[in-house]
């Protein structure tokens, strides 16, 4: 199978899958199979608050990410290093992140609930540990800006389903109350 075909394949099986865990959880989810920027799934409760949802979703233990989403990187072509400006500024810091793990058969699946902040912080310590060691300088391509998160990184977020039911519940509290 070609490997963009795969790709698809793989975020929309994740896609699917949280869909139908949430609705396993009471929760009405539906995809919009990557046609709108920024999220990719809105759950509703039974009292129709909305959240908006990212699902991300790998064969592996790791997800692909940019390091300039997440921190600011100056690149000095002389020197081939790459400097650590530091955290950028990110919009929707309490987006909820699904992060799926395929598992061989549908009982080895593994879900990971966290917030966009939650998911910078993952990807800015995975970026350190790889390029600590290297002097920030990156062996094949000095301009590459390639980084993987793994499941070290969001071990503490494992099956954080009430972080959905949280984040609903603060919608639901914060309506203006009506005459």
């Amino acid at each position: 199978m070609a490997s963009g075909l795969s790709n698809k394949l793989t975020g929309q099986i994740g896609e699917f899958l949280a869909c139908a865990e949430l609705g396993r959880r009471g929760f009405i989810a539906t995809s919009f199979t990557g046609n709108v920027p920024e999220y990719d799934l809105l759950v509703c409760d039974d009292k129709l608050n909305t959240l908006p949802i990212q699902v991300k979703t790998s064969r592996s233990n790791t997800w692909p990410s940019k390091a300039n989403q997440w921190l600011e990187i100056e690149i000095n072509e002389d020197s081939k290093r790459q400097i650590n400006k530091g955290e950028k500024k990110i919009n929707n810091p309490d987006l909820i992140y699904i992060c799926i793990v395929l598992g061989k058969g549908k009982k080895d699946d593994r879900f990971f609930i966290s917030k966009k902040s939650d998911i910078q912080e993952a990807c800015i310590l995975a970026y350190k540990e790889w390029m600590d060691p290297k002097d920030w300088i990156r062996p094949k391509n000095f301009r590459s800006l390639d980084n993987r998160y793994g499941v070290e990184h969001l071990a503490q977020f494992e099956d954080n389903w009430n972080l959905i039911q949280n984040q609903l519940d603060v919608i639901e509290n914060n309506k203006p109350l009506r005459n």
